[in-house]
């Protein structure tokens, strides 16, 4: 699916992150975008989990394009989240990039084992993560082939 010559249809993001500043953070990026992103936010892996099988308050959520996971999260971490969607044949398809401030090996190796469509570092600068935000949004909604299922 590509964004940019879709009129009808608006990009969702679902935000898999705990911590308000980063929240608030990717919303004032989105909002200075060019494209109209709906985002979706959740705090913690469980609750990634609930809205992407659309469980418990989450019966009504709408499957996102593309999912921003951060690997420090409770309840379930983001390996623990990235391996149970690309486990499961209804959820695997859709992109995973891990957003995170981890620059370990091991996590950088594990998330691409459970096939992270890539792993981007969080910069602490605004205008740095607003840079990075942009070109998620422009690799992943204008550049990229989208399926539609």
């Amino acid at each position: 699916m590509d964004f940019a010559k879709n009129g009808k249809q608006k990009p969702r993001v679902l935000l898999v992150e705990d911590n308000p500043g980063d929240i608030r953070l990717t919303q004032e990026a989105l909002k200075e975008s060019t494209m109209d992103v709906i985002l979706d936010v959740v705090s913690d892996g469980e609750q990634a989990i609930d809205f992407l099988m659309k469980r418990n308050k989450f019966s009504e959520s709408i499957r996102p394009h593309v999912i921003l996971l951060d690997l420090n999260l409770p309840k379930k971490n983001g390996i623990e989240v990235l391996k149970e969607i690309k486990a499961d044949d209804s959820l695997k398809k859709i992109p995973v990039i891990v957003l995170t401030t981890s620059d370990a090996d091991h996590d950088i190796s594990k998330a691409y084992s459970f096939h992270a469509n890539c792993y981007i570092l969080k910069p602490v600068d605004f205008d740095d993560f607003s840079k990075v935000i942009r070109l998620i949004e422009m690799y992943w909604f204008n550049a990229v082939q989208l399926p539609n299922d």
